[in-house]
């Protein structure tokens, strides 16, 4: 389930670019997507080292919370993690260039490949993950290291119709991770509508778009992990817990 070269030049639809909004996100699939509705940011905002840093410094204080009150503590820090990843991290990482050897640590300098750039926003986002064993497995094993097999959603040969009446049946608003037959991203949730955050090898660079008209997201197969909703996952990230990576 790594990025893919070979279907991009198979895919008839195109997607064009979207609106500039501080550095240029997009043009038109943007204008699609209303920031306002959805209450997520597009620009990027502030220093991205000072940002991993005040985000080391809140998981302490999250931790010193979970002592005293451990399920307000997950709770509050599950949205959190949402905030901060959706609207604080990936907003530097909108159009770094898609490599399918990319490994850049550094949001707009160098490539960065569909599994890095899950693994590295994580990492940054304050998990114990090593973000090179995370994005070199397989999508399964990538939603293993999130989530025990047996709570993921693995869905097969399905229309995106039927996935998204399936997936909108078991989850909420919220940040999900996908792994598909090649290719593997997030997936933001709000109000039943899918919305596909990767690096994509078909645009070649990281973006946001409707899942459902987003040529990279075709595929045979769609591994669901919980990511913001996963109150153990979201223990582990207050704990400092290392993620295990399990082996292809």
């Amino acid at each position: 389930m790594g990025c893919r070269t070979s279907e991009k030049e198979e895919l008839s639809s195109t997607i064009e670019p979207v609106e500039t909004l501080a550095k240029v996100v997009y043009k038109e699939e943007l204008l699609k997507l209303d920031s306002t509705k959805l209450n997520i940011n597009f620009k990027p905002k502030g220093n991205y080292l000072t940002l991993k840093s005040d985000i080391k410094r809140d998981k302490n204080n999250f931790k010193n919370r979970y002592a005293s009150n451990p399920s307000k503590a997950i709770d509050s820090a599950s949205k959190y993690l949402y905030t901060k990843l959706v609207n604080n991290i990936v907003p530097h990482w909108y159009n770094t260039p898609w490599d399918f050897n990319g490994h850049t640590n550094t949001p707009n300098e160098g490539e960065i490949a569909c599994g890095y750039f899950v693994s590295t926003t994580l990492k940054h986002l304050g998990f114990n993950v090593n973000r090179y064993k995370m994005a070199q497995q397989a999508g399964l094993n990538e939603a293993i290291a999130l989530q025990p097999k047996a709570d993921l959603k693995i869905y097969r040969n399905l229309e995106f119709k039927t996935l998204n009446k399936k997936v909108n049946a078991v989850y909420n608003n919220g940040i999900y991770f996908v792994g598909l037959d090649n290719h593997v991203g997030y997936i933001l949730i709000h109000d039943k509508t899918l919305y596909f955050l990767h690096s994509s090898y078909y645009d070649n660079k990281v973006l946001i778009e409707l899942a459902e008209t987003s040529p990279c997201f075709k595929s045979n197969i769609y591994v669901f992990a919980e990511i913001t909703t996963n109150k153990n996952l979201v223990k582990k990230w207050i704990l400092n817990e290392a993620l295990r990576i399990p082996q292809s």
